[in-house]
């Protein structure tokens, strides 16, 4: 479904001493990284920002990952984005206004138009591995690859398995993607940075929206509780190899 937080505090202070400085136009070697530093801090930690700025690096809005301010607007079909100023929400193409949280516009942007900026037919930077070859899809599918993962459910230890997908480089910022078909057939995505899990989808509908994410290793595997559920899954099927 390890994230970088808010600086909020000191930031003017820093710019005006840059300022003091520089004289009275203001232009100086620090001027531009006090502009800098006031745009990634303008989202507060707890809104769970992620990302150097969305749709491009150095954009006011950003994605946001699963916390308790968000969990109720996250979707598994839409990318959420937080915008500091509602003219950078109304920007955003496709996008629908979902809540507005600490002076943050939240934005929900269907997957098929979370792309916005990017050159149609061009995939971003990210998802090119550095040979240059685009990660093969499964036939008849979105994922790069499709496994069986072991999965348990009510607080039990895994007994079975649920079959799962993985789309890697799903988000901008290299976000992987798994969702796994849990056995009343309703899906449950996963978010991994590399092989690290830091995320799950939420809903009320489930009642999931207020489970904590947790995770340990063994071996090569995550072993991932979310609430009542619990997943293990292997770093190859994320990352390939």
């Amino acid at each position: 479904m390890a994230r970088p937080g808010s600086f909020g505090v000191a930031i003017a202070g820093v710019v005006s001493i840059a300022l003091a400085g520089c004289g009275a136009d203001g232009e100086g070697p620090d001027a531009g990284a006090g502009k800098g530093a006031s745009a990634a801090a303008a989202i507060p930690e707890r809104l769970a920002p992620f990302g150097d700025g969305y749709p491009s690096a150095g954009d006011p809005c950003r994605r946001l990952g699963e916390s308790a301010a968000t969990s109720n607007y996250l979707d598994d079909s839409a990318v959420l984005v937080g915008c500091p100023a509602a003219d950078a929400a109304a920007a955003l193409e496709g996008g629908r206004v979902v809540a507005t949280v600490d002076g943050i516009t939240l934005v929900s942007i269907p997957m098929g138009d979370a792309n916005v900026g990017l050159a149609k037919g061009t995939p971003p930077a990210s998802a090119v591995p550095a040979g240059g070859a685009v990660d093969a899809k499964v036939p008849g599918t979105d994922d790069n690859a499709t496994a069986q993962v072991a999965c348990g459910f009510e607080g039990a230890e895994p007994s079975g398995t649920c079959p799962a997908g993985v789309k890697r480089q799903w988000g901008e910022d290299g976000t992987t993607l798994v969702e796994i078909i849990k056995p009343d057939g309703r899906k449950r995505a996963l978010f991994f940075r590399g092989t690290t899990p830091y995320g799950a989808d939420s809903a009320e509908a489930d009642g999931s929206a207020g489970w904590t994410f947790a995770v340990s290793r063994r071996g090569d595997r995550s072993v991932i509780r979310y609430g009542p559920e619990i997943y293990i899954i292997v770093d190859a099927f994320v990352v390939g190899g």
